[in-house]
């Protein structure tokens, strides 16, 4: 059985200003710095041997901390990167326009063809993210992978692992610095292959954490 961990990054300065990321960037907060130290001492004991991130900044920061105490490297996955949000990148969230409204809805109301004016529909965004799982099978024998992502893109992961379509309404809270766990497996009462033995714990966090741009 192959065991993958799976983080979300740590608070950024945009998470707490409510402005959207998607494949932009910013930096971690104090805070995103501390939570990602407290997930670095939850997995340090778990055995990672390798740590895969997204090639975002924040991504990589949270990586690095993580890798430190796990004695790992950090390899970079840019299909592990959030999804594209196109034209909304960089807006705030309070200063969207009607329009611009809708376009953001429909990546979490399960509109089947919803895509943001250049940017990317939730079907390739998960797409990608299980091709970079996938990957992980590659790995030597006996390898434990922790990959570090973002949040939209790490729950459409996780909701296609348990049969949803990737558009499908988003019902899947994954706080900044969650720990998830996937397993490759076969089981006698589970379907074979990929299956989902945790989801979004915040338990190693002493702090309430953002979700999305929610407070």
């Amino acid at each position: 059985m192959l065991q993958v961990y799976l983080v979300r990054h740590g608070e950024t300065e945009w998470n707490a200003a409510r402005r959207i990321q998607g494949q932009s960037d910013s930096p971690l907060t104090a805070k995103g710095l501390f939570q990602a130290r407290q997930v670095a001492e939850r997995v340090r004991k778990e055995g990672i041997t390798h740590v895969i991130t997204s090639d975002l900044g924040r991504t990589r920061h949270t990586a690095q901390i993580i890798a430190d105490a796990c004695g790992c490297e950090v390899i970079e996955e840019p299909r592990l990167r959030e999804l594209h949000m196109g034209v909304l990148e960089e807006r705030i969230l309070d200063g969207l326009t009607e329009q611009e409204e809708v376009w953001r809805k429909q990546m979490v109301d399960g509109s089947p063809k919803g895509r943001i004016p250049e940017g990317e529909t939730m079907t390739e965004l998960a797409t990608r993210m299980r091709a970079a799982l996938d990957s992980c099978l590659e790995l030597p024998a006996g390898s434990k992978p922790l990959l570090v992502s973002h949040g939209i893109a790490l729950g459409s992961l996780i909701s296609t692992i348990l049969g949803l379509p990737a558009y499908a309404e988003r019902r899947l809270r994954l706080r900044n610095c969650s720990l998830s766990r996937v397993d490759h497996q076969e089981s006698a009462w589970l379907a074979s292959g990929w299956i989902v033995e945790t989801a979004g714990d915040i338990s190693h966090l002493d702090q309430p954490a953002l979700d999305e741009l929610q407070r």
